[in-house]
């Protein structure tokens, strides 16, 4: 018998309020059609004021653990991605663990930008197959309305805020590929490529949060060679190919680059979860995010294999395997 991560659970939270492409044209250079037409992006959510990363965790959380039936204690660590945290210090995730009511267990966070979720997925993964905890909270949560530089019309209607939650339990499986849980994973990084996406602030270089600041077309070109590159290296770690996937779950960043990376795998677009003309991109909260969205359409079910595969700043970019 083989020890896999299995999703018991998955959850997300969005905020209330909802940005349609047209309210930028009141301040930028831009409009519906041209966001529509460079990204997929036709709205997103942005946090209220008082609305911080932890809350929106938190909601997503306890979305999953009403999914899964279980109750906060029932979890023995939280690992949360984002890049976006309500302070410095503590962990986002220890405030998620406040929130929910949870008061056993240990929680961290993973910082790896937009390719975050799937850096805590194999972490988590980790845990499981380790022995470390039957049962693990991962969560995406971002609010990157806050980071983003208005008068900037190449980056700031690209990005929205949310969160998405998954439950991962230890379950005994067959060893096989046939098995439910997290089956492979790929992770990469080069901070050579670091100028094509970064925020120009933190507490040791500004003492400031900054803004966000990216060389799109450069990025563009480097995410789908990458992502196809991570998703075929993560297939062919269990002697899979291509035509053994159900679905993809892409970070949703881009339309464009969704297209170009499923067209190079040879998946049609009937079979990506795509979400991306909803919530924009909300970094490491959009594969979760997909993930929920998907479930609650009907989508993903149960025995189905996904690929899900990110790049963020880093540059950092990888792909997990799991059948659900």
């Amino acid at each position: 018998m083989t020890t896999r991560a299995v999703v018991i659970g998955v959850g997300h939270y969005l905020p209330e309020r909802v940005v349609p492409n047209s309210e930028f044209e009141k301040t930028l250079d831009t409009s519906d059609e041209w966001i529509r037409t460079r990204s997929g992006i036709e709205r997103r959510h942005f946090a209220a004021e008082d609305e911080t990363t932890s809350m929106l965790g938190a909601k997503a959380a306890q979305s999953a653990l009403e999914n899964a039936g279980l109750a906060p204690d029932d979890v023995d660590a939280i690992v949360v991605a984002t890049s976006t945290p309500d302070l410095t210090f503590p962990s986002v995730a220890t405030m998620i663990q406040e929130k929910i009511g949870m008061t056993r267990g240990f929680g961290f966070d993973v910082q790896a930008v937009c390719a975050g979720f799937i850096y805590a997925l194999t972490n988590a993964n980790a845990l499981v197959v380790s022995g470390q905890a039957k049962r693990v909270l991962v969560i995406g949560a971002e609010t990157f309305s806050r980071i983003m530089d208005w008068e900037d019309r190449a980056t700031c209607v690209l990005f929205g805020d949310g969160a998405g939650a998954i439950i991962l339990e230890a379950q005994d499986q067959a060893g096989t590929n046939a098995d439910r849980g997290v089956l492979s994973s790929d992770l990469n990084s080069d901070g050579r490529y670091r100028d094509m996406l970064y925020v120009d602030g933190g507490v040791s270089s500004t003492g400031s949060s900054g803004k966000l600041r990216m060389q799109g077309n450069a990025l563009f070109r480097q995410a789908v060679e990458k992502l196809t590159s991570t998703a075929h290296t993560a297939l062919t770690k269990i002697g899979l190919n291509d035509d053994a996937v159900d679905w993809i779950v892409p970070h949703q960043a881009n339309i464009r680059i969704i297209q170009g990376t499923a067209k190079k795998l040879g998946v049609p677009m009937d079979r990506v979860i795509v979400t991306v003309q909803d919530h924009g991109n909300t970094s490491a909260a959009s594969i979760p995010l997909a993930m929920s969205v998907g479930v609650s359409e009907g989508k993903i079910k149960k025995g189905d294999l996904l690929v899900a595969e990110a790049i963020g700043g880093g540059l950092a970019w990888g792909a997990v395997v799991l059948r659900w």
